[in-house]
């Protein structure tokens, strides 16, 4: 045990003073190294947690939300494009993505002490848990939707009435967005009893 805490106080030393010991050069490259090092690790990791299958890895989306998207246009469709889990719930630019993730470490908590562990659990917080993603949504202008959405390449001409007036005039002039129209495209919509408009 002596010896483990020489070697240690002797590293710690080095730590301290390591120009004594390395050159200047040396240093700066270890550092750029291990910078590159940490980024790739950080950026795989970033990456690994923005699949599908590490969203639906917690029973708490697979048992509850991802069964409601398979039942969807989102899920399955004529053309075979497919939204999973991270295009609308993980802005695509890196800054924002960043800060989703921030965001979402909130959630973590939420697995740990097992918030939503149940369905009946689920069920309660489901307006809530609906309400502050649909907040989100409006106030980034539903961005994840318009990764795939864009008014320039929507052809009015072959939307229902309602749905061309809608795009073509409050939409596109910026007085709405997306998530005011279409709560519930992806999801069942929790109980809206007492909301006005529903």
């Amino acid at each position: 045990m002596k010896a483990l805490f020489a070697l240690l106080k002797e590293y710690w030393g080095i730590l301290r003073r390591p120009s004594i010991y390395y050159s200047l050069g040396f240093l700066t490259l270890g550092g750029f190294i291990a910078g590159i090092i940490f980024w790739g690790g950080f950026n795989t990791a970033l990456e690994l947690s923005n699949t599908e299958k590490f969203c639906v890895s917690c029973h708490e989306m697979r048992d509850n939300v991802f069964v409601e998207l398979k039942d969807t246009i989102h899920y399955s469709n004529r053309s075979g494009v497919r939204a999973s889990c991270p295009d609308c719930h993980v802005p695509h630019e890196w800054t924002h993505k960043i800060a989703r993730k921030m965001q979402a470490s909130k959630e973590v908590w939420g697995k740990i002490f097992g918030t939503i562990e149940t369905r009946d659990k689920f069920l309660n917080l489901r307006r809530e848990l609906a309400e502050h993603e649909w907040a989100r949504l409006k106030a980034n202008d539903s961005r994840e939707c318009r990764n795939c959405h864009n008014f320039q390449f929507m052809d009015f001409t072959r939307q229902s009435k309602r749905a061309s007036a809608m795009h073509s005039t409050s939409l596109a002039n910026g007085e709405a967005t997306c998530i005011d129209c279409h709560k519930g495209i992806a999801h069942k919509l929790p109980d809206m009893s007492g909301v006005k408009g529903w």
